[in-house]
């Protein structure tokens, strides 16, 4: 059967929460449900139930009939992924959990740091170094980043060509394990061709439920986003990590030159800024004073604000933007230069190819072929 988390936002105890989930196992069969296990973070006010049932309407009958605490969302998940995110996909080893009686309490926040490792450029490697010292720098890199989790108790749970996703409990060892996977992997590639280019990291925390139908997917999504913005090799961190990273440590987050710390107020406009860059990115006739219009701001007003979260002017961080689609097209292989050209919303051709080779330091002919 499938596998729902739910979320509740409840102003209770963890006591409460236990005592509702001992309800709904009373009557599960009765819905065809199985409650697996679930989270519970009082200092939030927040609850996670995981439940194997035929439908979403089944969970929420079932929260219904036995306490009337009726989900605020609920999503279709993975039991893999959950278990890779959250760690469990049962309930705790009986030495995590509190006990009131004959009641099991379990008192687990679901609320986790993650991590978002941009590593697009890579493919850039086999045209610069040829494609065995390639693999073999790439091979190095990753081994060193799987180090670095390990060491700072991180749990993979997404790794492709373009990207890591990476979940952690603890705000401190997120932000230590970034320092070290971006210093292991500049020093890898610092006497070679691939120095002008480079990984990017973001750390966003949040629920693992709730506007989005995925699993974190709202806070993946900002994490992704600020590595889109993030200035030259700075790891950029949210508000919410800082804040944890703050209430973990009396000394606080000190003043280290590789972070970037975002206010929400700067959150709010990497969101509007990547939304209103999504719609207009590929439009040739594109006009800074049109995309000031469309984020709520003067010409002045967001060239000082694009400028102090990105390193770039709007104009230049447009350009950015077409220059990693249309890599992103050369490596999916649709289209020729000239398609790519249009299709990424430059003029000309040989125009392109000198952004293109001043940006990664390869020619686009020579990337296709």
């Amino acid at each position: 059967m499938p596998i729902y988390m739910d979320r509740h936002d409840l102003a209770v105890t963890a006591k409460d929460v236990a005592e509702a989930h001992r309800e709904d196992v009373k009557i599960q069969d009765k819905y065809h449900c199985k409650g697996l296990t679930y989270w519970f973070d009082e200092q939030r006010g927040s609850a996670f139930c995981l439940v194997e049932a035929p439908n979403a309407e089944c969970v929420k009958n079932m929260h219904d009939h036995a306490h009337g605490l009726v989900p605020h969302q609920i999503i279709e998940v993975e039991s893999n992924v959950v278990s890779a995110f959250l760690g469990r996909i049962t309930d705790p080893k009986p030495e995590n959990i509190l006990a009131d009686a004959d009641l099991p309490i379990i008192n687990d926040s679901a609320y986790r740091i993650i991590m978002y490792i941009s590593m697009r450029e890579a493919m850039l490697l086999k045209s610069i170094v040829g494609q065995e010292k390639a693999l073999q720098m790439i091979n190095q890199a990753r081994d060193s980043i799987q180090r670095s989790i390990n060491r700072f108790s991180g749990s993979e749970v997404i790794k492709d060509n373009s990207k890591l996703i990476i979940s952690f409990k603890l705000a401190e060892k997120a932000v230590r394990c970034a320092l070290e996977i971006q210093q292991v992997v500049s020093a890898s590639f610092q006497s070679t061709a691939f120095a002008n280019l480079n990984i990017k990291i973001a750390l966003n925390a949040g629920m693992p439920v709730s506007n989005q139908k995925s699993l974190f997917g709202e806070t993946i999504q900002l994490a992704e986003r600020l590595c889109e913005v993030s200035n030259q090799n700075q790891i950029v961190i949210s508000s919410a990590v800082r804040e944890m990273y703050n209430n973990e440590n009396l000394d606080g987050l000190h003043n280290e030159t590789q972070l970037q710390a975002l206010n929400p107020d700067d959150e709010d406009f990497v969101n509007q800024l990547i939304e209103t860059t999504e719609t207009i990115w590929n439009d040739p006739k594109f006009e800074v004073g049109i995309f000031g219009k469309q984020v709520g701001l003067s010409r002045s007003q967001l060239y000082r604000k694009t400028s102090a979260i990105t390193g770039l002017s709007p104009n230049e961080f447009i350009k950015e933007y077409r220059l990693k689609k249309a890599l992103k097209l050369i490596e999916t292989k649709k289209g020729n230069i000239a398609q790519i050209t249009f299709e990424t919303g430059f003029n000309s051709p040989s125009y392109f190819s000198k952004c293109f080779h001043k940006r990664y330091g390869v020619l686009p002919s020579n990337l296709v072929k």
